[in-house]
């Protein structure tokens, strides 16, 4: 490979996927790396952190459940960190009741007072559903079309109307066509073949995919500062925001974003369980995090815990942008900006940002090794 300068590959952005591209390459290709990254620290949103009174290690932007059934994502994240056996389940509150979540048979014989069979359950649910399926024209009709008037009033409407401030009947059905609903006992809310949390925290782990002697990290870079003094025959990994990168010249795409209420408890244990959702509409919060539950095996202090309300609402500029909204506006300009993207040669597109995607850990690191597969390995072996 001829070398036209101290880079082979510029990655913009140290999230999990950004990571991931500049680790494989420099060890499997012995590439150059420059990783760019605003923020002042590695990993996106995965970083963890210790809360300084009580040392319990938080997520600072929201809980992050590592989980996979692809066999070479859970091979590639084990070089870097052992996994714990920790397995997520999370509770909701309605009407100072608590349920086990997502839907089970657990939580239909719970709110309904009664035990039922497998059976019996989905007889309930599709007596309740009636001919919904077939008017399904929001989320509100396709929610009910799977679990029924009752369960959807008690667990989705209100949950749902917080997280995107608005009336569920003006949201598409696709946000929840893949509601799970369980007619067994299981309660676990993922069902992968592996889970876990990182023996070591997330910030151990995100730190070593970037110790590669081959990886020159600038932290509190901002790409677009730098941009016009990095050389421009090197092939660029864009993962930050896709519209911004055109200048929002199709205009904004539409995000929602989290804020975080953190809290210092002078109590051994707050809610008993990781996370708590809170389903009735004027409570505030969507959930609340108690991060020690996390790491049982740990030594954190009997004494005092640390919670995090999680709240939701819309992006605005300079937020933190968390879910895309993904309406019919933004489907229109994300047609304009893929056509944008596809026609710079030498700039590649990932991420949850770089793409207008949501992704999970799992699935930004597996769509980065395919990046790097199909696309980087053969343009730069190529030059």
């Amino acid at each position: 490979m001829t070398r036209r300068s101290r880079w082979d590959l510029i990655v913009v952005g140290s999230g999990l996927f950004g990571l991931t591209v500049a680790e494989t390459m420099a060890r499997e290709h012995g590439c150059r790396i420059l990783l760019l990254e605003r923020r002042a620290h590695l990993g996106g949103n995965a970083w963890s952190e210790a809360e300084p009174q009580t040392g319990i290690e938080i997520h600072r932007y929201g809980a992050h459940l590592f989980h996979t059934s692809n066999e070479r994502v859970w091979q590639y994240v084990n070089r870097f960190t052992a996994f714990t056996g920790y397995q997520h389940r999370v509770f909701t509150i309605f009407k100072g009741q608590a349920y086990p979540m997502p839907i089970n048979l657990g939580t239909i014989c719970a709110y309904f007072g009664q035990y039922f069979t497998p059976d019996q359950a989905r007889a309930l649910v599709a007596r309740q559903a009636g001919t919904a399926a077939g008017r399904a024209e929001n989320l509100e009709d396709k929610a009910v079309s799977l679990i029924g008037r009752p369960l959807y009033e008690a667990f989705v409407r209100g949950y749902t109307a917080k997280q995107w401030q608005t009336d569920p009947r003006e949201l598409s059905p696709d946000i929840i066509t893949r509601l799970p609903v369980r007619y067994t006992f299981d309660n676990r809310y993922f069902t992968d073949t592996y889970e876990g949390l990182p023996v070591g925290g997330y910030a151990a782990w995100l730190t070593r995919m970037a110790a590669s002697e081959l990886i020159e990290v600038r932290l509190q870079t901002d790409f677009f500062d730098v941009r016009a003094d990095l050389p421009a025959d090197v092939p660029v990994v864009y993962t930050g925001p896709l519209d911004k990168y055109f200048q929002y010249s199709e205009g904004p795409l539409s995000w929602r974003t989290l804020d975080f209420e953190p809290q210092v408890l002078a109590c051994g244990d707050f809610q008993g369980t990781p996370v708590m959702n809170y389903a009735d509409e004027d409570v505030p919060w969507t959930r609340i995090h108690e991060f020690k539950h996390f790491h049982p095996e740990r030594d954190y202090p009997a004494d005092s815990t640390v919670i995090v309300r999680e709240y939701s609402r819309t992006a605005t500029p300079g937020d933190e942008p968390y879910y895309p909204v993904n309406a019919a506006a933004d489907r229109h300009r994300l047609l304009k900006y893929r056509s944008l993207a596809a026609a710079e040669h030498n700039v590649h597109f990932g991420g949850r940002l770089g793409t207008y995607k949501y992704l999970d850990m799992h699935m930004a690191i597996a769509s980065a090794l395919s990046m790097v597969d199909n696309t980087l390995v053969p343009r730069l072996a190529a030059r």
